[in-house]
């Protein structure tokens, strides 16, 4: 969603590269870039102005004209202030004193609240917590079955006791849905109510009697993040008709410009809390500003892959791994089972291409990122499955025969076997010697990159030639014995031959039998 912003301020700050002090025509030309890219990514105009006016003073502050490399502290006043328009700090939820803490779902129709209530659902149930959804949409068709459906695939209860459709009282259930949390021990509510077109009267009505009848713990406003200014205008309307305690993004994975998601906390002054970014239950986190800022200017976000990285391994399995390739035996112990596991475990972290995405740099390779295939983990994976289990374990063994009959098993070509198997050998090597303190192999005379600092010291005395002696009476020896050595060189020919004009030159016998 902020590739084009993304773009857009990398070229902007590529110019300011190499300057030693910034004039005042590179901080006007600077602020009119972002300004620019800003307002094409629909960032709302009062956002935009008051964005610019900052970066502009503190640029041409003291922080800049004293420092080392001026345009990389412009870089640093643009992330901060991002940070300051997405919100600030990470805003955590509000758990009720004596349970259940209810929160309460409000938005448009389709902007993705039943399905929202399931991810929240799934991501407090991962926290420890027993959630209750609660169908209070009891306008738009099927919206009861669609929750019941969503709860189930996340795995946490539901409260639906009127069908839907037109039929039931939303209020008289979200008041019954308190007591059986209580009975059945459910210590967060989450209450999906109707959505509405546009800022209708009655259901926004309806939505502030809900929250009259269960006083909410909190009241988050769901927003789809791909329409834009109407964003920023509905959340308003709603923070004054109802009332909102923070902001949840959906359709965050979308390719629509996303500026509303760095309008909505300026102008409402309630921050984004969470941001879903894909169509599953999984795709789902709390909202840290100052990792989107990053993102944005394609620093990455390392905490949010390493928080990833630490959900999905377990620590038992990568220590056991770890102890396979610092083995003596050079990684042997590590087999294609292995290698298979550990491949299961990056893709439960997610897409390929998002997991790359959060690398630091990344944004000058996106095309290639995002043309990624990410059938090719299948694929590996099919060829290892259809390997015997002693294959799996002793590689070596897959001769001609075998691999023809593991690509029949797998759908694949021969070509592709073989390979496979050439590049697990080249990243068993690779990994091992990592592992055991050796850098990257190939790599000589770089600190901790292989090759370590033996094989430098080799190489280096292989350039020097022959050393002279310090004594000057062992020096002098040596010389008169080299040049007596290059007298007997010259009056001999070559092979230590008699030396010979050329004209009368023979080869001697022994040599002319191979003529």
């Amino acid at each position: 969603m902020f590739d084009t912003l993304s773009d857009r301020l990398s070229a902007t700050f590529k110019n300011l590269r190499g300057k030693g002090r910034l004039s005042e025509a590179d901080i006007d030309a600077t602020a009119r870039e972002i300004r620019i890219a800003l307002l094409e990514a629909d960032v709302a105009l009062p956002v935009v102005r008051a964005f610019i006016a900052n970066v502009k003073e503190r640029a041409r502050g003291v922080e800049v004209s004293q420092a080392l490399n001026p345009a990389q502290q412009v870089v640093k006043i643009v992330n901060e202030e991002l940070v300051a328009i997405l919100g600030g700090e990470t805003r955590r939820l509000r758990f009720a004193k004596t349970a259940p803490t209810v929160i309460m779902l409000a938005g448009l129709q389709g902007a993705g609240k039943t399905t929202l209530a399931g991810k929240l659902g799934l991501w407090l149930k991962g926290q420890g917590h027993s959630p209750l959804l609660v169908a209070c949409d009891l306008q738009r068709p099927n919206a009861v079955n669609q929750l019941s459906v969503v709860a189930e695939r996340a795995g946490v209860a539901v409260y639906a006791p009127e069908p839907g459709n037109g039929v039931g009282d939303p209020v008289q259930v979200a008041k019954d849905s308190i007591e059986f949390a209580k009975a059945k021990v459910h210590d967060i509510v989450i209450v999906d109510t109707a959505g509405r077109l546009g800022i209708d009267q009655e259901l926004m009505q309806q939505a502030a009697d809900i929250r009259d009848a269960v006083s909410p713990d909190e009241i988050l406003f769901v927003v789809d993040a791909m329409i834009g200014q109407d964003a920023v205008n509905t959340a308003e309307a709603f923070r004054d008709g109802v009332g909102f305690d923070g902001v949840v993004l959906s359709k965050l994975d979308g390719d629509a410009r996303g500026g509303a998601a760095l309008s909505i906390a300026h102008v409402t002054g309630k921050q984004v809390m969470f941001a879903s970014n894909g169509e599953k239950l999984e795709d789902f986190d709390a909202f840290h500003p100052d990792r989107m800022a990053s993102r944005i200017l394609d620093m990455g976000d390392l905490l949010t892959l390493i928080e990833q990285a630490e959900k999905t391994f377990s620590q038992e399995e990568a220590a056991k791994m770890a102890s396979k390739l610092q083995s003596s035996k050079g990684g042997k112990d590590f087999t294609l089972d292995d290698f298979l596991a550990q491949m299961e475990q990056v893709r439960k972290m997610g897409s390929i291409s998002k997991l790359l995405g959060m690398l630091p740099g990344m944004g000058q390779i996106k095309d290639q990122i995002n043309n990624i295939d990410e059938r090719d983990i299948d694929r590996t994976a099919a060829i290892i499955k259809s390997m015997t289990p002693k294959e799996r374990a002793e590689p070596t063994l897959i001769n001609g025969s075998r691999r023809a009959r593991i690509a029949k098993g797998s759908g694949v070509e021969v070509s592709a076997v073989k390979s496979l198997v050439e590049r697990f050998f080249e990243a068993r090597k690779m990994m091992s010697k990592m592992a055991q303190g050796g850098g990257m192999p190939g790599m000589p005379g770089m600190p901790g990159m292989g090759g370590g600092p033996g094989r430098q010291k080799k190489q280096a005395k292989q350039a020097k030639g022959k050393r002279k002696s310090g004594n000057p009476m062992k020096r002098k020896a040596e010389e008169a014995a080299a040049a007596e050595r290059r007298e007997q060189a010259a009056q001999g020919g070559a092979l230590g031959l008699p030396a010979q004009d050329g004209k009368n030159f023979e080869l001697p016998d022994e040599f002319k039998k191979f003529m």
